[in-house]
């Protein structure tokens, strides 16, 4: 990975996570970079948590990217456990580079660390460029997703 340093995202990474959260036209109707509270929160839960990872990718010294990885242990598929990659960014500056890839292929070895036996993730209709991209990945838009709004 070169310069590239993925590490566990901390209080301090919290603005820049935020801010490529929030950079997109999806982003930016349901995030809110003015008041940092809740985010704070949400990343204290999930530091306590040891199913969660919320990494930051830093490239000199600068937050340049972001996911979450969930390990989900569970009894289908004869007791196996399962990631599931979330939240994936990668700051305007970066697309294009190699990063969203490395990130990925990171998170793909955490999982195969933790003995998970399927990576999952989502991915909202609309974002036909990332569609493209996790297939290149090896990735199967295999199932239908739903949500509910609570």
């Amino acid at each position: 990975m070169g310069d590239l340093e993925i590490r566990t995202a901390v209080i301090d990474d919290v603005p820049a996570i935020v801010a490529m959260l929030a950079d997109d036209p999806l982003g930016a109707q349901r995030e809110s970079p003015d008041d940092l509270t809740p985010y704070v929160s949400a990343l204290e839960r999930l530091s306590s948590d040891p199913n969660q990872r919320l990494v930051v990718a830093v490239r000199a010294g600068r937050v340049v990217g972001t996911l979450q990885l969930t390990f989900i242990p569970g009894l289908s598929r004869r007791g196996a456990t399962r990631s599931l990659i979330e939240g994936v960014r990668i700051h305007a500056d970066e697309r294009g580079s190699g990063l969203g890839s490395q990130l990925i292929e990171w998170a793909i070895g955490e999982s195969r660390a933790e003995g998970c036996q399927l990576v999952q993730l989502t991915t909202d209709k609309s974002r036909t460029d990332a569609h493209r991209f996790y297939e290149r990945l090896g990735f199967t838009a295999s199932h239908t997703g739903f949500k509910l709004q609570l």
